[in-house]
């Protein structure tokens, strides 16, 4: 099972950065004090469970970057999976809660943004590296706002 801090990444580990998300408007401390968080709510790909997931996020112009990186664990984290099977989503920035649009970053548009987010969150590279040594590139999801109407 991932890491973060020697701690294992479970249900109850992402439960209590949720709640302490929404309990300091989008805030949190521990392993990622002052880090871009983002609340990903998805269904299951094969259930269709409600499901609600934390992840650290790039701000783009009109949109948002995910890495899927599941601590550069040797897989996809499931709600990748869910994303890929069910785009239409919503997540939460901040006190905003916002339907958006998930589609996965592709060549020069994943390399621009995997470069920019290098530069401002190192975290991101250690993740890479780790899942490197498993021969799994981290995908990069884009979120955007779904259209109105």
């Amino acid at each position: 099972m991932p890491e973060i801090d020697g701690e294992p990444i479970s249900d109850s580990f992402n439960a209590r950065i949720v709640a302490e998300f929404r309990a300091n408007h989008g805030r949190v401390g521990g392993p990622f004090e002052g880090a871009p968080i983002i609340l990903i709510h998805h269904r299951g790909a094969k259930t269709g469970t409600e499901r609600v997931n934390p992840a650290l996020y790039y701000k783009l112009d009109g949109g948002w970057a995910v890495f899927a990186s599941k601590a550069g664990a040797p897989t996809h984290p499931d709600w990748y999976h869910n994303l890929i099977a069910h785009p239409d989503v919503t997540i939460e920035v901040g006190d905003d809660t916002i339907d958006v649009v998930a589609r996965v970053a592709e060549g020069e548009e994943r390399a621009r943004i995997r470069d920019a987010w290098h530069q401002t969150l190192p975290l991101i590279a250690e993740y890479e590296a780790v899942a490197a040594t498993t021969g799994r590139q981290i995908p990069i999801v884009i979120f955007e706002p779904a259209a109105k109407g």
